[in-house]
């Protein structure tokens, strides 16, 4: 594992870079395709395949409390959580009671898939959102 991760160092900005590329998706829940369609697991999965992984990702909605699924998953594949995340980083978060939803740090914002929008979109954290955690990508830093 520490092999790898020393392989994989540095790769935060392949990381913004292949969840950038992603601006303008359109959103659908369980998408997995990029530039076709994607949900804000798809776009985490994007980042996560720019540092060379490919975690195994359930098929569930993220409504409810899923957190503890979310962290196992995270967790399964070499994440770490943070404490300060930086570009690169995926966010667990609750845009509203018993809601979690996924997205990727930037220089900018986030980048997330946005169902109101109904495309990915870069920008700002809603400031309404609760961040409920943090996680780090192996070999991001």
């Amino acid at each position: 594992m520490a092999e790898q991760e020393a392989a994989l160092a540095g790769r935060w900005p392949l990381v913004v870079a292949a969840v950038r590329a992603c601006v303008g998706t359109r959103f659908r829940p369980q998408g997995r395709t990029p530039r076709l369609a994607l949900d804000c697991v798809g776009v985490v999965l994007v980042g996560a395949a720019a540092a060379g992984l490919k975690p195994d990702v359930p098929t569930y909605a993220l409504g409810g409390d899923h957190e503890a699924e979310v962290e196992d998953v995270l967790a399964a594949a070499g994440c770490v959580r943070v404490v300060a995340p930086e570009a690169g980083d995926v966010l667990v978060l609750a845009p509203a009671p018993n809601r979690r939803h996924l997205a990727v740090v930037t220089p900018a914002g986030v980048v997330h898939a946005h169902a109101g929008i109904g495309r990915v979109v870069e920008g700002p954290l809603d400031p309404e959102w609760i961040i409920i955690g943090a996680w780090r990508l192996p070999g991001a830093y």
